[in-house]
């Protein structure tokens, strides 16, 4: 067997390799990015839920645990958060405390949305019982 350089036609082989195996390639790295966004996401909306309903099984109003949350997840943009509270304001103590909060991750890589929604809708729920 002879080592050395590559007969002509193998090179324009190697060559139609690279451009068919190229986009799937580059379709995974992207689609790779987009998992780990959308995972960074998810635990910091989990964070901030539990976050929320720490801060408010002490007594805190429903205002005051939207605010905790959203400074809990100021990696993300807060004025797409949605946070619900239940029960609202005043609670009884031994009673549980749920913070549920949602965020959309948009996407960045154009998927059909048979395979994955575009936005993304995170969610993370505490309970917690009031003291």
């Amino acid at each position: 067997m002879r080592y050395g350089k590559l007969p002509r036609e193998e090179k324009g082989q190697a060559l139609a390799e690279l451009a068919l195996v190229l986009p799937v390639l580059i379709l995974l790295l992207f689609a790779i990015i987009e998992f780990g966004r959308v995972f960074s996401a998810h635990l910091t909306v989990i964070a901030a839920s539990r976050e929320g309903a720490r801060y408010g099984i002490v007594g805190a109003t429903d205002a005051e645990i939207v605010a905790h949350v959203k400074e809990s997840a100021a990696t993300l943009d807060t004025s797409l958060l949605r946070v619900t509270v239940n029960p609202p304001a005043p609670r009884v103590a031994g009673s549980v405390l749920k913070v549920k909060v949602e965020y959309p991750v948009s996407l960045v890589l154009p998927l059909p949305d048979v395979l994955l929604p575009n936005p993304v809708w995170v969610r993370g729920e505490t309970a917690m019982q009031v003291e």
